[in-house]
C-alpha cells in the first residue's frame, strides 16, 4: 500500500472516529424544547413569598418618576439570586426572616407597612437590611435603574490621546 493511501484511509477512520460524538452532540442538541411563554415562575420562593418581596421591594423603592422595584423585576432579581448563588442554610435563613417580617406586614394598612419598614431601617434590623440591601442592587443594576435613575455614560470619560502633563497635573494611581 503506498504512503499516500494509507494516509487517506487513516484520514477517514480518524475523521470518522471524531465526527461521531461530535455529531451525536449536535443533534442532543436539536432537542424540541418548548417557546418560553414569557411568565415567570420562582424557584426559591414561592409565589406567595414573591409577592410579598415585590410588595416590600416597592415600598423601599416606590414609582416616582422613575419605576419602582417591583417595576424593574427586583423581585425576580432576589428570587434569582437565593437560587443561584445562597446556599440552602442562606436561603432558609432568608425565607425564615421574610415569613416572620411578612405575618406583621401583611396585617398592617399600606401606612402602618411603611412605618413598619421604617423602624426597621432605624432599627437596623438584619434581616430588613439584608433585603434592602439586596433591593437596591437589583434596582440598580437593572437596566432603567442604572439608565433611568442613575447617571448613564456607555464610555465615561472622553479620551484625549495628546494632552501636555502640565495640564492635567500627576497621574491616577488605581
Amino acid at each position: 500500500m503506498a504512503r499516500r493511501e494509507a494516509l487517506r484511509r487513516a484520514a477517514l477512520v480518524l475523521g470518522g472516529v471524531v465526527s461521531a460524538p461530535l455529531a451525536a452532540g449536535v443533534l442532543a442538541g436539536c432537542e424540541a424544547r418548548g417557546v418560553p411563554d414569557g411568565s415567570w415562575h420562582p424557584r426559591a420562593l414561592t409565589p406567595d413569598q414573591a409577592e410579598l418581596v415585590a410588595t416590600i421591594a416597592d415600598q423601599i423603592l416606590p414609582p416616582t418618576d422613575t419605576p419602582g422595584a417591583r417595576a424593574v423585576g427586583v423581585h425576580r432579581f432576589i428570587d434569582a439570586l437565593l437560587a443561584e448563588s445562597y446556599s440552602a442554610a442562606e436561603r432558609e435563613r432568608f425565607v425564615a426572616g421574610l415569613v416572620d417580617l411578612g405575618r406583621t406586614f401583611q396585617a398592617g394598612t399600606p401606612d402602618q407597612q411603611r412605618a413598619l419598614l421604617e423602624r426597621l431601617d432605624r432599627e437596623a434590623a438584619p434581616f430588613f437590611r439584608g433585603l434592602k440591601e439586596l433591593t437596591l442592587v437589583g434596582y440598580y443594576t437593572s437596566e432603567i435603574g442604572a439608565t433611568r435613575e442613575l447617571h448613564h455614560a456607555p464610555v465615561p470619560g472622553r479620551y484625549d490621546g495628546c494632552v501636555p502633563l502640565a495640564q492635567v497635573g500627576r497621574t491616577w494611581a488605581v
